[in-house]
């Protein structure tokens, strides 16, 4: 059964697309019609690919994996933000840095200067430094929270990207592609579908737009991730079983013959009426003869 329907991405205004003298002839086949000099989107084909784009990322969430949302326009880092951090996702709302996938060790060590001076706060290391000194740490401190804050527990590159609008987020569409690392998108008429490897074809600009996709694609990470907490809790119980052993049944084996009841008991009854049998019969001691009449 398809996550979607036509008339709740039609609500939605997914089917806009941009003006038609701007747009790219690659995404000539997810164009419907032409209106008031802007293409409409043929939200058909959008049905099935949100539907394509839904299960691969129910997969990856259900193995384990991390999937990074990018958003840096104003009108979608919000709701990219909020729906991201609610299934426990990564995600970059304000400026993606150049690096941030091909260069991931040096990212990783900026995201631990946040930890260092967190120590440094809760140990007293922080008050002991001069005025000027914990203003430039604070201000240090806030701005790598501003732009690497919401990657801070991500500790390995993500299996996967997610982007809203890939002509704004070149740069992390060029990183993903370097890295081999799949990339989900919403591709808007303007743009070239070529580098991603599941073309959402949707209206990238409109708020309801972008939360009608976020909210569907979010649903099948949540199941995912709850699939993979129910194996967990199959693969514990049989641990346990095995620990365990003594709740374990004892069943009779393959080759064992059944029982004879009757049989059994007759057999005892004879057993125990054998010794009686071949027991010595003790004679009567004889009588003494009497003496003879004289």
């Amino acid at each position: 059964m398809s996550r979607t329907n036509f008339q709740e991405l039609l609500d939605a205004g997914v089917h806009f697309g941009h003006l038609a003298r701007k747009w790219n002839p690659r995404m000539a086949p997810y164009i419907f019609d032409q209106k008031n000099g802007i293409h409409i989107i043929d939200l058909h084909k959008t049905v099935v690919k949100i539907d394509e784009a839904a299960e691969a990322m129910k997969e990856l969430a259900r193995s384990g994996r991390k999937i990074l949302f990018v958003a840096t326009k104003k009108q979608a880092k919000e709701i990219v933000a909020e729906k991201a951090a609610s299934v426990n996702m990564p995600s970059v709302t304000e400026r993606w840095a150049g690096g941030m996938l091909t260069n991931f060790p040096t990212i990783r060590k900026a995201v631990k200067k946040m930890g260092t001076i967190d120590k440094m706060k809760e140990d007293g290391t922080f008050e002991k430094l001069a005025k000027r000194e914990r203003l430039q740490v604070d201000r240090q401190r806030a701005k790598l929270e501003k732009n690497l804050g919401s990657i801070r527990d991500m500790s390995r590159l993500p299996s996967a990207l997610f982007i809203v609008d890939i002509q704004k987020e070149a740069n992390a569409v060029k990183e993903a592609n370097r890295l081999n690392i799949p990339v989900f998108a919403m591709v808007d008429t303007c743009c070239d579908p070529t580098p991603v490897d599941y073309v959402i074809p949707a209206n990238d600009d409109a708020a309801k737009s972008v939360e009608c996709i976020m909210n569907i694609l979010c649903a099948a990470i949540q199941e995912g991730l709850e699939e993979r907490k129910l194996e967990k809790d199959k693969e514990a119980a049989a641990e346990e079983e095995v620990v365990n052993p003594s709740a374990k049944k004892i069943r009779a084996r393959k080759s064992a013959k059944p029982v004879d009841v009757a049989a059994e008991a007759a057999e005892a009854e004879a057993a125990e009426a054998a010794p009686a049998a071949e027991a010595p019969v003790e004679e009567a001691p004889a009588a003494e003869e009497a003496p003879a009449a004289e």
